[in-house]
């Protein structure tokens, strides 16, 4: 080895020359040293306080990967032959015990070993992990008993093997099952890599908080791959991930502030018969690159059948503890505000019991179940969101799109605002949506690019339907059991523009306290093909071609108002529309609580209300 080694990744060096050379153990933190991640406060949850440990996520010690060779300890490991160039370093066979304050560089190989660390509750211990194979039969290859904290860097280059393929046995009361299991605060990071391995428990558990800042990881295991109890929080580092049950997971059923996990970078591949990423708090991803598929995928997930228009699982399955399988979940609030995500789940690909809030990033997702599902407020504001297959495309009590583009293809509804909560939430199974009625339940739209291509309804708002801005382009329902827009309160469009196909026999029309213009019209026969509307000069004011056949069309554009004519062309017919009220034509399910009466082929007729009651279109309770 050379005398020194010193590696830097993201401290000044300056900074590393003053405050680290050396193997100081020192992780007071300085001004210098101050937090080197941080996140607003957003929304707090009724079981998660997002904001109560958002100040400080990593210290300048956790990122920090430099160390001087001459300064630290050595542990060489050989079966029955280990030594250290530490006296109080305890050899017992294969069983090396680490008890004191240092850093302590670790190279060789144990057949059926393992390393405890052992020390004062107030000490920091720090393993520098260079080229080493461990193996246990009966336990952890790495312990941590009793520490302040401890720092696993993984050296420059170093290939690392942590194994248990056999049993763990408890210690004690220690229910010790992972290949590296701490009862204290753990980090890891470094320039190496380390792989993990085990049929029989979980790859890195902290009962406190785990940390990981830099670093190659590869875990399979049988249970989840990283487990921290008060958080999982990850700066940066490659991962690859194999796990029976969670990919990334954190619980703590004692205090609900805590089990949260926080990402601020990183590339991950996940494959996990669980989640992905599994919170009992809140989750935030600031940046990542994420590969996430969960439960077998969304080709795996359970088959629904449709029946008198609405989705229902083909099993009737009510079993509550069939596993969760989604790809990134949260007890509490769900924050995405950058990343790269490409979501192959069988559950929810995005699920919280709380708020979701989506300001960035591009998600790509494929479920079985929902894209993105929230049981309240699921706020999108930015970034790119493509739902290539779901059952319903994205749900919660209150959808707001502000921005962002959004693509959403759905074997039931494309949007579904509706009151209640989804059971299949944190650590039950799907499909276990309970969703009603509910006057609080809403859709408001005021910017962002929406497409959506629905078998269900395409906007489909237990509540209010609210448009401000935007651009909306809905092929809906091939049946008339659904419709392109079902609202069950108010809909309103004050700017905007949204152009809706689907069937007449659930059609709807925006209401009139609507301040921009709004045409429903039907067609005689189905038909297929573009949907342009022309002013009364010939300008294309917009074009849109529907998926699939449809015979019931509703647009508006800011150029409708009141008083002007239109012509719009559907397929190979075109109709002239005179706006005489600012709400051209009738919603088609009936008499409207406002006034609507029943449609004609071609929609005719001005409506001053043409509100209409919308069925509920959420799944029967199971």
């Amino acid at each position: 080895m050379s005398c020194k080694k010193i590696i830097s990744a993201v401290l000044l060096s300056a900074f590393i020359t003053a405050a680290f050379a050396g193997c100081s153990n020192s992780d007071t933190q300085t001004a210098d040293e101050a937090t080197t991640v941080k996140i607003s406060s957003s929304s707090t949850s009724s079981n998660a306080d997002d904001s109560s440990t958002d100040d400080e996520m990593f210290t300048a010690r956790d990122k920090e990967i430099g160390y001087d060779e001459s300064e630290c300890e050595t542990i060489t490991l050989s079966d029955n032959a280990s030594s250290s160039s530490l006296k109080s370093v305890k050899i017992d066979g294969n069983t090396i015990t680490v008890s004191e304050e240092g850093t302590y560089i670790v190279s060789g190989t144990l057949s059926d070993g393992q390393i405890i660390i052992d020390g004062d509750k107030n000490e920091k211990i720090r393993l520098i992990l260079d080229g080493v194979t461990i193996n246990s039969n009966t336990g952890a290859p790495i312990y941590v008993k009793q520490t302040d904290k401890l720092f696993i860097t993984l050296a420059e280059s170093s290939k690392n093997v942590l194994t248990n393929n056999k049993k763990f046995t408890a210690d004690g009361d220690n229910n010790v099952d992972a290949v590296i299991f701490s009862k204290d605060d753990i980090t890891l990071n470094g320039n190496g890599s380390l792989e993990i391995t085990t049929n029989c428990g979980h790859g890195i558990v902290s009962k406190d908080d785990l940390k990981i800042t830099s670093g190659t990881y590869s875990i399979t295991s049988s249970s989840h791959a990283l487990d921290g109890k008060d958080s999982v929080r990850i700066a940066s580092g490659t991962f690859t991930l194999n796990s029976d049950k969670d990919g990334i997971h954190s619980e703590n059923a004692d205090d609900t502030s805590l089990g949260f996990i926080y990402i601020a970078g990183g590339t991950f591949k996940i494959t996990s018969d669980g989640d992905g990423m599994d919170a009992s708090a809140y989750l935030t991803i600031l940046d990542c690159n994420a590969t996430i598929k969960s439960g077998g995928g969304a080709s795996n997930a359970e088959k629904k059948q449709e029946e008198f228009g609405r989705m229902e699982d083909a099993s009737s399955s009510t079993d509550s503890d069939t596993a969760s399988a989604k790809g990134i979940k949260a007890g509490g609030n769900l924050t995405i505000s950058g990343g790269t995500f490409s979501l192959d789940c069988a559950d929810d690909a995005v699920h919280s019991n709380a708020d979701i809030s989506i300001s960035n990033g591009n998600l790509t997702i494929a479920t079985g179940d929902d894209g993105i599902h929230a049981d309240s407020s699921l706020k999108i504001s930015g970034g790119t969101i493509n739902v290539t297959e779901s059952y319903e495309g994205i749900e919660g009590l209150e959808i707001t799109v502000s921005g962002g583009t959004i693509s959403v293809v759905s074997s039931d509804d494309g949007f579904n605002a509706a009151g209640g909560n989804d059971s299949s939430g944190y650590g039950g199974g799907m499909p276990q949506d309970n969703f009603s009625a509910d006057s609080n339940a809403k859709i408001t739209i005021s910017g962002g690019k929406i497409t959506v291509d629905a078998k269900g309804d395409g906007l489909d708002s237990n509540g209010s339907l609210c448009v401000s801005g935007g651009e909306i382009f809905v092929t809906g329902p091939s049946d008339n059991g659904n419709g392109a827009l079902d609202y069950n309160g108010d809909a309103q469009i004050t700017g905007g523009t949204i152009v809706a196909v689907g069937m007449s026999g659930m059609a709807q029309n925006f209401g009139s306290s609507s301040t921009q213009g709004s045409i429903l019209s039907n067609t005689a026969t189905n038909t297929s093909g573009e949907v342009v509307l022309k002013d009364s000069n010939g300008n294309v004011l917009v074009s849109f071609t529907p998926t699939r056949e449809y015979n019931s069309v509703v647009v508006s554009t800011p150029d409708v108002k009141k008083g002007s004519t239109y012509t719009l062309t559907t397929g190979d017919s075109s109709t002239t529309i005179e706006m005489s009220d600012i709400i051209y034509g009738e919603s088609t399910q009936g008499r409207a609580p406002n006034g609507g009466g029943q449609g004609g082929p071609n929609g005719g007729g001005q409506v001053p209300n043409g509100n209409m009651g919308g069925g509920f279109g959420n799944r029967p309770q199971n």
